[in-house]
């Protein structure tokens, strides 16, 4: 099995996060999107892992070096931006015939488990994963009839469907596939401007293919804070454990704390991941993402994402408070 991640792209709603890093480099729960998703690829048996990247291939490269240093990996630089089916294109020279391949997008965490990707794909040439939803209106959505694909509709007005296309795609045979996308941007078949890959597979199921549809367990956005903080609820749910060191401190679970931070005098959590070499102390912090070597000082923060190196100071209060007062500061909400 060959599989490609296209990680191009600037993560513009993830800004200021993604001004000095790739967007799959952006933690959450303890780990970067992107070893969340490769670490849920390990189960297969992969003969290369083919890496769509921008100008910060480079941080890409060095972190899958340094954190899967076992896997073969290939990177390829999209120097046109032309949609995601273009981005997937760019590894049409790796492909060679009896491949299978799997095509994995890095603006969600899924879960899912591949393992049974044989049996669902014993009858048909491919899966198209998706996850039912109720703003069908935000994505592009599989029309089934019985077990099978017979249309996708890009942001329908009318719920036609709501299993929404979640970025994870098996196809039995690559090579058939490549050559139907090769066909596909030499048709000029554009959307706004760009390629995208539900052309493709309308393209083959036009010549007799057939698709499931399966549904994933989770559909973990990460494109957006707010969306990344969900994921972080998520992902921390079933994941309490610290290895820093907690003085004086309460933590409220889930917490992830890793080995290397210093927690002093603070309340935390719940939902709270902070990263090695962060210190916080003297803080309330609940639903939040701490990124590494950040102090954060006599604060409270709910709902907030710090990235790397931040310094966040605030100043504590002395107060002479008299009966039946009423006193009122901004504060969690």
């Amino acid at each position: 099995m060959k599989v490609i991640l296209p990680v191009a792209g600037k993560g513009t709603r993830l800004r200021p996060h993604t001004h000095t890093k790739a967007k799959s480099l952006v933690r959450v729960a303890g780990k970067t999107v992107l070893e969340h998703i490769v670490s849920r690829l390990l189960t297969l048996q992969v003969d290369e892992y083919i890496f769509i990247t921008d100008e910060n291939g480079g941080q890409i490269m060095e972190f899958m070096e340094r954190n899967f240093p076992g896997l073969p990996c290939h990177y390829i630089v999209q120097e046109e931006r032309k949609g995601p089916a273009h981005a997937v294109s760019l590894a049409m020279p790796r492909i060679s015939e009896g491949d299978d391949l799997l095509i994995v997008f890095n603006d969600t965490i899924f879960v899912a488990d591949l393992t049974r990707i044989p049996a669902l794909c014993a009858d048909c040439d491919g899966l198209i994963y998706s996850k039912e939803v109720e703003d069908y209106q935000r994505f592009g959505v599989n029309v089934l009839e019985g077990e099978y694909i017979v249309e996708m509709v890009e942001k329908p007005d009318t719920p036609v469907s709501r299993l929404a296309q979640v970025g994870l795609y098996y196809l039995k045979d690559a090579s058939s596939f490549m050559g139907c996308l090769a066909d596909t941007i030499a048709a000029g078949d554009l959307v706004k401007g760009e390629y995208y890959l539900p052309a493709v597979f309308m393209r083959m199921i036009g010549n007799g293919c057939r698709f499931r549809a399966p549904q994933i367990d989770a559909w973990l956005d990460c494109g957006k804070p707010e969306t990344l903080l969900e994921t972080n609820r998520y992902l921390l749910g079933d994941r309490h454990s610290w290895r820093g060191d907690v003085i004086n401190s309460v933590l409220v679970e889930p917490v992830h704390i890793e080995e290397g931070a210093v927690v002093r005098n603070s309340i935390l959590g719940p939902h709270v991941s902070v990263a090695a070499g962060s210190l916080i102390e003297q803080s309330i912090v609940r639903d939040s993402i701490i990124n590494g070597r950040s102090e954060v000082r006599n604060m409270v923060l709910n709902g907030s994402i710090l990235g790397d190196s931040v310094q966040l100071f605030g100043a504590s209060r002395r107060m002479n408070i008299g009966d039946h007062s009423l006193i009122e500061m901004q504060g969690m909400q």
